[in-house]
C-alpha cells in the first residue's frame, strides 16, 4: 500500500465550496495510469474528505451544544445549504473514476474490496434530484431538534430538563413518580402536532427520494443505501419475529415480577423505572467532573489500555456532559477524523443511565481510537452493526468495575438493571424498526392510521402495563425516538449489535482477558472488511436467526433467575 501523506492543508476553509473547489477539481483531473497512481488517488481524496466531515462534525455539534445559538445554527444550515449540495456531484464523479477506473481490478483486493463495492453502492443511487430533497430533510431534522431541546417543566419548584426530569421517575414514592410521569407527557403532547408536521414532509420527501432512484419504497433504498450486504428486509422481520417468539414472553414475565414485587395492580408507565424493593436510585455521581474520574479509573482497572484512550479525551474539547436548558437531546459520539479526535455529548443529570451513556459512548470513542491510523476514512468508521457491538459490549464488560461507583449491593443491582436491558432494549427496537418498515411500505398513510400501526405494534412487542387515561402520551410515544427523525432505519442495528454484546459478556465470564482482547482487534479493523468478519474477528457469531435469539435469551434469564 502506498505510504499516506497530507493532501488537504489544515488551514483549508471547508466552509467555503470556493475553498474546496480545486483541491476536489485537481483530484477529478488527475491522470491515472496504473493501479499505484489510483490508490494515491484514493489517499488524496479520503484526506480531503476527512477534512471536509471534521467541518461538518464540528458545526452539527455546536448546534446540538446549544440549540439556541443562532449563529451556530446559521453557521451548520449554512454548510448543509450551500457547500453539502456542491459536494455530493463532485463526490459522486470521484466514486465514478475510481470505481470504474481501469485499474480499479489490480488493487489488492483484501484491502479494497470493501471500499470498491461501497462506492459502486454510491453510484448506483445517486441522484442530483435527491439533493434538495437531503438538504431540507437536514433542515427538518434541525428543527425536530430544536421542538425537543427547548422542552422544559416546572417542578419541584425549579425548571427542569427533560432529562433531568428523568431523576423523578426513579423515586420510591409513587405519587412523585405519577405526578413527573404526567409533567413529562404533558409537556411532549403540546407539540404532539408540530412533531407530526415534521414527520409528514420527512416521509413524503424521503419516498421521492427512493422513487427517483429507481425504488419502489424507501424502505428498500435505504436498505441499499445502507449498504446492508448481509442481511435484507426480510431478515429484519424474521428477526422481528424471534423477538416476538424469545423476548416479549420474558419481558412480560418480568413486568408482573415488578407489579407484583411493588404490590401494584396494574402496572402503570411511571413505575418501569423504580427500584422494586423501595431502595433509593442509584446515584453514581453528583456532577461530570466525578463521572470522568471515576471512569478513568475503571477503564484503567480494566486494563487492555482501556484507561490510556480514557484519558486522552480528557482535553482538548472532547467531553460535553451535562444536561443543560437548551442542549439538543440524547447522547452521541462523533469523531473529528481530520485531527481524528474524538468528542463526547450526553446529557448527564447524576442518574444510573448517564454512566451507562457514558461508557456506551466510550465503547464508541475507542473504537475510534483504535482504528483512526487506517489513512483510509472509509475504513475508520465500520458499519453500524459492528459500531454498536463495540458501544453495548462495554456496558457489560464494565459491570464488573462498577465498584468505583457503587458498593457491592449496587453493584448487584447495576448487573441486574442491564441484563434486564436486554429484553426491553430488544422489544423496543422491533417495535421501531417494524413501525419504520410499515410507515415506508405504506408512504400515503393518513395520521390516523399511523397511530393505529403504533398502538398494533405497541400491543405486539409492549410492555405488560395498564394506559388507561393515557393513550395520547402511548400513541405519541414514537415522537421521542430520534432516530426515527435524523436516522431513519439506523435501530434495527442496535438489536443486532445487542446480540453480539451479550456474546461478548458471555466470552468475558469464561476469560475475560480474551473477550477484551477479541474485542480490541475486532475495533481495530475498524471498516476495512465485511461485516460477518468483523464479528468473527471479534469472537461472535453475526446470526439474525431465532437459534441464536434463543440462546442468548436462556443465558440472560439464567442469570436472572440466579440474581
Amino acid at each position: 500500500m502506498a505510504a499516506p501523506r497530507p493532501y488537504a492543508p489544515s488551514n483549508l476553509d471547508a466552509t467555503n465550496f470556493a475553498a474546496l473547489e480545486p483541491h476536489y477539481n485537481e483530484l477529478l483531473s488527475r491522470t491515472i495510469a496504473n493501479a499505484d497512481e489510483l490508490e494515491q488517488l484514493i489517499l488524496d481524496r479520503s484526506d480531503l474528505d476527512a477534512l471536509v466531515a471534521e467541518c461538518t462534525a464540528n458545526l452539527y455539534i455546536a448546534t446540538t451544544r446549544n440549540t439556541e445559538d443562532k449563529n451556530a445554527e446559521n453557521a451548520y444550515l449554512g454548510f448543509v445549504r450551500d457547500v453539502d449540495p456542491k459536494l455530493k456531484p463532485v463526490s459522486s464523479a470521484l466514486d465514478k473514476k475510481i470505481a470504474t477506473n481501469p485499474h480499479a481490478d489490480a488493487l489488492p483486493k483484501a484491502r479494497y474490496e470493501v471500499l470498491l463495492r461501497g462506492l459502486r453502492v454510491d453510484i448506483e443511487l445517486f441522484r442530483e434530484a435527491n439533493i434538495p430533497l437531503e438538504t431540507e430533510l437536514a433542515e427538518l431534522d434541525q428543527k425536530y431538534n430544536q421542538t425537543i431541546g427547548r422542552m422544559s417543566v416546572e417542578f419541584d419548584g425549579k425548571t427542569r430538563t427533560m432529562p433531568q426530569m428523568g431523576r423523578y421517575l426513579e423515586e420510591s414514592d409513587r405519587a412523585v413518580r405519577e405526578s413527573a410521569w404526567r409533567a413529562i407527557n404533558e409537556r411532549r403532547l403540546q407539540d404532539r402536532d408540530a412533531i407530526d408536521e415534521i414527520f409528514d414532509r420527512m416521509i413524503a420527501l424521503r419516498h421521492q427520494m427512493a422513487l427517483n432512484a429507481g425504488f419502489p419504497n424507501f424502505r428498500d433504498f435505504q436498505h441499499r443505501r445502507f449498504k446492508r450486504f448481509d442481511y435484507t428486509p426480510a431478515d429484519c422481520m424474521a428477526m422481528h419475529a424471534s423477538i416476538e417468539q424469545h423476548l416479549v414472553p420474558m419481558q412480560r414475565r418480568l413486568d408482573r415480577e415488578r407489579a407484583n414485587d411493588l404490590g401494584i395492580t396494574p402496572l402503570r408507565p411511571w413505575d418501569l423505572a423504580v427500584d422494586v424493593k423501595g431502595r433509593k436510585p442509584l446515584r453514581p455521581f453528583e456532577n461530570a467532573q466525578q463521572l470522568v474520574d471515576g471512569c478513568s479509573r475503571m477503564f484503567h482497572a480494566m486494563g487492555g489500555g482501556l484507561g490510556e484512550m480514557f484519558d486522552t479525551m480528557r482535553t482538548g474539547d472532547c467531553l460535553d456532559l451535562e444536561s443543560r436548558p437548551g442542549k439538543a437531546p440524547g447522547g452521541y459520539q462523533y469523531q473529528r477524523q481530520y485531527s481524528r479526535t474524538p468528542f463526547i455529548f450526553m446529557n448527564a443529570a447524576g442518574m444510573h443511565r448517564d454512566l451507562v451513556t457514558m461508557v456506551h459512548e466510550a465503547g464508541h470513542a475507542f473504537h475510534s481510537i483504535l482504528s483512526k491510523e487506517d489513512p483510509l476514512v472509509e475504513y475508520r468508521n465500520s458499519p453500524t452493526e459492528f459500531a454498536e457491538v463495540a458501544s453495548m459490549s462495554m456496558e457489560l464488560l464494565t459491570l464488573p468495575y462498577h465498584h468505583e461507583f457503587y458498593s457491592q449491593d449496587e453493584c448487584k443491582r447495576a448487573l441486574r438493571e442491564r441484563l434486564e436491558k436486554f429484553p426491553t432494549i430488544m422489544t423496543w427496537i422491533a417495535t421501531i424498526d417494524a413501525f419504520q418498515h410499515w410507515i415506508y411500505t405504506n408512504p400515503g398513510h393518513t395520521r390516523a392510521q399511523r397511530t393505529e400501526a403504533w398502538r398494533g405494534l405497541t400491543a405486539r412487542f409492549g410492555n405488560d402495563i395498564a394506559w388507561a387515561g393515557f393513550e395520547d402520551a402511548r400513541d405519541a410515544s414514537w415522537q421521542r425516538q430520534l432516530h426515527l427523525f435524523g436516522m431513519p432505519f439506523y435501530y434495527i442495528e442496535y438489536g443486532i449489535a445487542e446480540t453480539g454484546a451479550i456474546q461478548m459478556w458471555m466470552n468475558a465470564r469464561r476469560d475475560q482477558k480474551l473477550a477484551l482482547a477479541n474485542y480490541r482487534k475486532g475495533l481495530a479493523l475498524g471498516g476495512s472488511r465485511p461485516l460477518p468478519e468483523l464479528f468473527r474477528t471479534a469472537g461472535l457469531r453475526f446470526e439474525l436467526s431465532s437459534g441464536l435469539m434463543h440462546e442468548l435469551a436462556t443465558e440472560v434469564d439464567r442469570e436472572l433467575v440466579a440474581s
